[in-house]
């Protein structure tokens, strides 16, 4: 009989990745062993893909630009029972990953969240940092939800996950996950990790101009009705 402390082997790691070329050896090097990484190459022109397949890991191509079209070929791409997601810039280490798939694993949640917590100077700017708050605060509005953050270190089950049939293909796509799979009755649970200076420029908050795009591709998101189909996904889940 399994003991309820093993951690299952049977996970991939999406890991969207555009110009990454200098973070995956540290990123990759701390993949759990036995998991699968699969970095999702989304029109990287420094070698990311050359430099990720050369360290083991499953390569797809994603030419459509934006965040939340690289994590969903990612999910579409994964064969593993238990998804998780980590960005690729060397700001979260993946091996934080391991108590989050035990807790999907052994059933205390259904979608589990990493609170980023700064470490070092420059880790998180500060419009990026404001800008998280007052989505999480709009986020609890609309689900009752008391999350304190929307960042990209998660886990859950693969096949719940495509059930809740995720649109967005920007920057809006992990609040969607939460959204949906909040309307869909799931258990979501969030704790602390560290949140490290991250390797090379932003694509996204580095800039006022780029937080300002994530947060409205974000209040779009939260300005969905909820789903009809939020009863299948919650049958689906279990």
């Amino acid at each position: 009989m399994e003991s309820v402390t093993t951690t299952p082997t049977d996970v991939d790691v999406v890991l969207p990745c555009l110009n990454e070329a200098e973070a995956l050896p540290w990123v990759l090097a701390r993949i759990p062993a036995g998991w699968r990484a699969v970095v999702v190459d989304n029109g990287s022109t420094d070698g990311s893909a050359e430099v990720a397949r050369a360290l083991g890991a499953t390569v797809v191509h994603e030419p459509r630009r934006g965040f939340g079209a690289a994590c969903h070929a990612g999910l579409t791409a994964a064969t593993a029972d238990l998804v998780c997601f980590c960005d690729c810039d060397a700001s979260l280490d993946p091996s934080l990953l391991v108590p989050f798939v035990r807790e999907v694993h052994e059933g205390g949640a259904d979608l589990v969240l990493g609170r980023r917590r700064p470490r070092g100077r420059g880790a998180w700017p500060v419009h990026a940092r404001a800008g998280n708050l007052a989505l999480a605060r709009m986020l609890r509005r609309r689900t009752g939800l008391r999350l304190h953050d929307l960042g990209p270190l998660r886990a859950a089950r693969r096949e719940p996950l495509l059930a809740l049939g995720l649109t967005d293909r920007r920057s809006g796509y992990p609040l969607q996950m939460v959204v949906r799979a909040a309307d869909a009755g799931w258990r979501i649970a969030e704790h602390d990790v560290p949140y490290l200076p991250r390797t090379g420029a932003s694509k996204v908050t580095g800039t006022w101009r780029g937080t300002w795009q994530a947060v409205r591709d974000m209040r779009r998101v939260l300005a969905e009705a909820p789903g009809s189909d939020a009863r299948a996904d919650r049958r689906a889940v279990r």
